[in-house]
């Protein structure tokens, strides 16, 4: 897809990925419609970029179809926002549980369904569902935060499937660990010896990418990381064991820790 003169939703433009993604798009001519939380945040990016913000917390079903609405012709759909999901599950209630659901899970499919609809009788329009290496390789002290990042990275392969044949695209972007900006530095994380982490900047970039080619699936990260995690889909209770062996166990409750506000 040429991107000049596309609209585009972005979710979670005001986390610093999100931020980078908007900034990438407008940059290849888009006109972006952000959507976020921090209206504080939100509205000068917005004004930034020449587009339009729409404030709303996307754990809440009434806010998702308000962005639906507002949002319903548009081209292109980053589903970008996220939330942590780490820690053991036992020390989640119900409700936050449900958020982190909402907000990962549920929220990028139902944007899918009803912004992808005008797509399809458009017969073109591209979605792109951020998701994580954590969709296909599994961390200590992570289970809810895996659990949605395998059924987003799931839902984006199974819907392309469906979707693509009929004129929209539909990608899967993986981001590893990120420098400067995103969870992993928000919760304080400290990588293993001889993991790279990747920038802002990268997410950005296979995001683009994604859309031009439309790709089905990219991966954001080091060698590394990228061979772990393809090696976890062949045999991961092995990279399991090689992953306490380096520190995998000490990072997870790092971040468990330094995400436990965010709930």
């Amino acid at each position: 897809m040429e991107l000049r003169g596309k609209s585009v939703l972005v979710t979670g433009a005001t986390g610093g990925l999100g931020q980078a993604i908007a900034r990438r798009l407008r940059d290849e001519g888009c006109v972006p419609l952000l959507t976020g939380r921090r209206a504080e945040v939100l509205e000068p990016l917005a004004d930034e970029l020449g587009g339009r913000a729409i404030p709303a917390d996307l754990s809440n079903p009434d806010d998702v179809d308000r962005v639906a609405r507002a949002a319903a012709d548009v081209d292109v759909l980053v589903a970008n926002a996220g939330l942590p999901g780490n820690g053991l599950l036992e020390g989640y209630t119900i409700e936050q549980i449900d958020r982190v659901l909402g907000v990962n899970l549920r929220s990028p499919i139902v944007l899918a369904r009803l912004i992808g609809e005008r797509m399809l009788a458009r017969g073109q329009g591209h979605i792109v569902l951020v998701s994580s290496l954590s969709g296909k390789s599994t961390t200590p002290v992570s289970s809810l935060y895996n659990a949605t990042k395998f059924g987003l990275r799931g839902f984006a392969l199974a819907l392309r499937a469906d979707w693509e044949p009929r004129g929209v695209g539909v990608s899967c972007v993986n981001p590893g660990p990120i420098a400067e900006a995103g969870m992993f530095v928000d919760g304080g994380g400290t990588l293993p010896p001889g993991i790279r982490p990747r920038s802002p900047r990268d997410v950005a970039a296979a995001v683009v990418r994604a859309i031009v080619q439309n790709r089905a699936e990219i991966d954001v990260a080091d060698l590394v990381t990228k061979a772990g995690a393809t090696l976890a889909l062949l045999a991961p209770q092995t990279v399991a064991w090689l992953g306490r062996l380096v520190g995998a166990d000490r990072v997870a409750r790092q971040l468990a820790e330094g995400h436990k506000d965010k709930r």
